[in-house]
């Protein structure tokens, strides 16, 4: 999935909103309250569910411009990037770049079938949900 989206939000709170939400996720799984400069490198495993674990690295991160982590499972392997670019007025545009690979026939398959029944909806929700980091600045910036 690769998305482009002109966000009407300040490149320094679309960044925090990222990091707060990775620092929040490494606390939950690892108990560990890390800085943002132990970010680089960090790797931890993340239980999704019951039968699901996967291991997440973060493997680049610069302050107000780019983010990237990989999440590798014995079935998948996740490369998630993040660039951000400030625009004029205070706004910013957010590159999204999410890359999959699978591991065995079976599974690759498995999901190109899902990806084509999941991928519209993913989008949607991911689309949503920067719409919502939008509303939630809005709100901030003028106290309502």
């Amino acid at each position: 999935m690769e998305l482009v989206k002109k966000m009407n939000v300040p490149v320094e709170f679309l960044y925090e909103t990222i990091l707060k939400s990775v620092l929040s996720d490494i606390h939950s799984q690892t108990g560990k309250k890390l800085s943002e400069k132990q970010l680089q490198g960090f790797e931890y495993e993340k239980t999704f569910s019951k039968h699901a674990k996967a291991t997440i690295r973060i493997e680049e991160i610069m302050k107000n411009e780019f983010y990237q982590y990989r999440t590798t499972s014995n079935k998948q392997d996740f490369l998630v990037t993040y660039k951000l670019r400030p625009l004029e007025n205070g706004s910013c545009e957010l590159h999204y770049i999410e890359k999959m690979e699978s591991f065995g026939y079976l599974q690759k398959l498995n999901d190109v079938l899902i990806g084509l029944i999941w991928s519209p909806l993913k989008k949607r929700r991911f689309k949503e949900m920067l719409n919502q980091i939008e509303a939630t600045h809005v709100k901030e910036s003028t106290g309502a």
